[in-house]
């Protein structure tokens, strides 16, 4: 089989949020089983480590600039010829009391994590029509399916991102594109620090002072995150590959599961219920 042949049967994916945590692992797993990738970041300048195999390209890339993702996609394809598979990634968690939480918090959080999302898929569907075939991975979280105290931002956020991926999983199917939701449980990253420097708070609210103390102490007693970014990108390239049209791929420790099969097999109240049990044991009596 000639070069040019072997070259463009490798898989080409675009991948948002390369700089760490599970899109950098990402980008180095699919990388390593000999796939293209175009490794998007705000700020590409900074990258010292993907940009030294060839089969990695790192381009300029913020969800919140529609100009720099027609560019990546553009530079991606004239670079690798085509694209097969974009990978939404980019995203934070914005936590804390909602009361607490500013106007530019709230809008910076939906404007990363859905509108981003919506953004880049907007900006890639042309071309995905035109070659009638792509696949659309969106990646998620267990906060997407069910809630827990100090997440109401996120959640929201994830929660929104599950049902714009569905319904368009419908749309799109029958244009032969598929949309897939990674829904990761809580994953070695610098995910929590990032979320503990943006936490939302205010000091003059001690109203919510009882409550804090007692929600964060049932976090401090739930089971440790067990799952590496490894894991979730082994879940991610299954996705990207499998040649199924599964919508979503959970992946998570034992704790996340029963929480996500909690949600899936209880009523609303005893679910509510139970996540009140939870903390309400800590409040002052």
């Amino acid at each position: 089989m000639k070069k040019n042949q072997t070259e463009k049967m490798k898989k080409v994916i675009l991948i948002t949020g390369a700089s760490s945590g599970i899109g950098k692992e990402t980008v180095q797993y699919f990388a390593g089983k000999g796939c293209n990738v175009i490794a998007t970041m705000r700020n590409p300048e900074k990258e010292t480590e993907l940009n030294q195999l060839d089969n990695i390209l790192v381009v300029k890339l913020d969800v919140k600039d529609e100009e720099t993702i027609k560019t990546a996609i553009a530079t991606g394809i004239a670079h690798f010829g085509y694209i097969d598979v974009l990978m939404n990634n980019a995203g934070y968690g914005q936590m804390g009391i909602f009361e607490a939480t500013t106007q530019q918090q709230m809008a910076n959080q939906f404007d990363v994590n859905v509108f981003g999302v919506m953004n880049t898929i907007k900006a890639i569907l042309p071309y995905f029509r035109e070659r009638k075939s792509g696949i659309i991975l969106n990646i998620s979280s267990g906060a997407g399916k069910f809630t827990l105290p100090l997440l109401s931002m996120y959640a929201a956020s994830k929660f929104a991102l599950e049902g714009f991926s569905e319904a368009l999983s419908f749309e799109l199917s029958a244009l032969n594109i598929q949309v897939k939701i990674i829904e990761p449980g809580g994953t070695q990253t610098n995910f929590n620090q990032a979320s503990a420097d943006t936490f939302a708070h205010d000091s003059s609210l001690t109203d919510y002072d009882p409550f804090l103390t007692a929600a964060n102490q049932m976090f401090n007693n739930m089971k440790q995150a067990s799952i590496t970014t490894m894991e979730v990108a082994e879940v991610i390239y299954k996705a990207a590959t499998d040649g199924t049209t599964t919508l979503r791929y959970a992946i998570g420790n034992a704790d996340f599961t029963k929480r996500l099969n909690d949600r899936q097999k209880m009523t609303d109240q005893e679910y509510v219920e139970s996540i009140k049990s939870g903390f309400a044991k800590y409040l002052p009596q």
